[in-house]
């Protein structure tokens, strides 16, 4: 009988049998397919989604795939259909090609291209979105053009050229062709019915992102705000106390800048880009989602970690707070590296100066952002005295050169449906990065939700409660955490803000 291994999870080699559970109580689509639950009191296997009431426990068998569910003598639910579910390895591909081609990973047309990003010939990778979708790449990659050019069509007054072009149409006839045949009517009968946003006007991009509420705004823009590089991002307060954040922003070549803030009535974020992003709308908006922790699922996460004593206090101080992300992956990690045994504002202090030695200096409206952070080929080819010299130990820029050669040579891209674990040990092959940098990176940038820096003080400081006032050692935290997974992240977020 081949039940369920923990390693045969998804991402996660913490998970067991409580944590299956956990995610098969939660309903949760995250792990569709990687794994099957067969009810002993019914003799029926179901997809984790499944919408019947959850069975007990007890009653419950994982397996790590239908055919094994079968064999061991379970029937398939006429309800759920496991037959739609697809493999483990297929449903993190298939919602990260989705992620992709949102972000206009298809908008050349280049299906060769996207399938060797996620290791898949072109046939295998239309076989999977078929399966999991029910729909081929091409016409996901259309449905997503649509909508997104809606959206334009809906919250600014670009150009309709400049709205075919920022939702990748190669030419505004067929653009204008495909909106006709799908929806029926014309481009131009959407933005004459279009309710007209402020703030778009000629040099301006004014968009809105939902999310689910609640989101703890002020308590992530506090966090950012401690962190923030000087030059390159910053966090301001207007005279009403409302907080927002800027940076400059560079995308496929294109130099701009954006600011986010928050509409809490709409349950919505603001930002305003520069007109010269108006190209790069797709991947960049992408990207501000995960900045921002746009997808996650407060109250899910909530129910599941309110299950601590500790961890529920803080999530009533603070409902809605998320996992803080960062817009670039080699930013983020140097400022990470940067960190490594000083203070959360000595590392702020040592990256301004790296900014300012080797940033690129860019216009913005906003007096704090000044520049573009470093490219990694700036500083692979500097040498580690020149690093040095902003006031570092010769080791630690070595280990900032390390990475900015690593991330060089594309190993920051990580392929998908790799495993924390595989990640953690890929980033731990750079010299000078180590188990708390890596996890800290995962956690992130890289956004996964069990990423934990077990080796953080602050999170052995904030655990103290749990040993009668010792401080927890990274072992123990470890070992309490467990109960955490697969949302470990989240829980070092609260512990972190305990502190505040």
């Amino acid at each position: 009988m081949d039940v369920l291994n923990i390693k045969d999870l998804q991402d996660d080699a913490t998970l067991t049998h409580e944590s299956c559970y956990r995610a098969l109580a939660a309903k949760d689509a995250r792990f569709d397919g990687v794994f099957f639950t067969g009810v002993k009191t019914t003799g029926i296997y179901c997809r984790p989604v499944c919408s019947v009431k959850t069975p007990r426990a007890s009653s419950c068998v994982f397996f790590s795939s239908a055919a094994a569910a079968e064999v061991a003598g379970f029937r398939p639910c006429l309800r759920c259909r496991p037959e739609l579910a697809p493999y483990a390895l297929q449903q993190n591909l298939a919602y990260a090609v989705w992620q992709r081609i949102a972000a206009g990973a298809l908008n050349d047309g280049d299906m060769e291209r996207l399938a060797a990003e996620v290791g898949l010939s072109s046939r295998q990778l239309r076989r999977v979105l078929l399966q999991h979708f029910g729909v081929t790449p091409v016409e996901l990659a259309q449905t997503q053009r649509l909508l997104f050019a809606k959206k334009l069509l809906q919250e600014t007054r670009l150009p309709m050229s400049d709205v075919a072009y920022a939702a990748g149409f190669g030419s505004i006839r067929r653009f204008n062709a495909l909106f006709l045949a799908r929806y029926g009517m014309a481009p131009t009968s959407i933005r004459r019915a279009a309710e007209k946003f402020p703030g778009n006007d000629l040099d301006v991009i004014t968009l809105r992102l939902a999310y689910r509420p609640p989101f703890a705004w002020t308590e992530m823009l506090h966090y950012l705000s401690g962190r923030a590089i000087a030059g390159v991002e910053a966090v301001t307060e207007d005279e009403s106390g409302h907080l927002s954040y800027a940076r400059s922003v560079r995308v496929d070549g294109i130099n701009g800048w954006l600011c986010v803030r928050h509409l809490p009535e709409k349950h919505q974020l603001e930002v305003s880009l520069s007109i010269t992003l108006a190209h790069a709308l797709m991947p960049l908006l992408a990207r501000i989602r995960s900045q921002f922790d746009l997808d996650a699922n407060p109250q899910v996460i909530a129910a599941h970690l309110a299950s601590d004593a500790l961890l529920a206090k803080q999530i009533v101080r603070t409902p809605g707070l998320r996992v803080p992300g960062a817009f670039d992956v080699f930013e983020l990690a140097s400022r990470a590296v940067l960190g490594q045994q000083v203070s959360v504002a000595g590392a702020t202090t040592l990256s301004g100066r790296l900014v300012g030695k080797f940033g690129i200096a860019t216009d913005t409206p906003f007096a704090g952002v000044t520049h573009h952070f470093p490219l990694a080929e700036r500083l692979a080819a500097a040498s580690a005295t020149e690093i040095a010299a902003i006031g570092l130990p010769v080791a630690r820029a070595e280990a900032i050169r390390n990475l900015a050669q690593f991330a060089a040579q594309g190993g920051l891209k990580i392929k998908v449906g790799t495993s924390l674990p595989d990640v953690v040990a890929h980033l731990k092959t750079v010299r000078g990065i180590g188990e708390w940098t890596a996890q800290y990176i995962a956690m992130r940038v890289l956004r996964y939700t069990d990423a934990f820096p077990a080796g953080d003080l602050g999170l052995q400081k904030a655990a103290i409660e749990f040993d009668d006032g010792v401080r927890l050692t990274e072992k123990q935290l470890l070992q309490r955490a467990a109960g955490w997974s697969p949302w470990r992240g989240y829980a070092a977020l609260l512990l972190w803000q305990s502190l505040a």
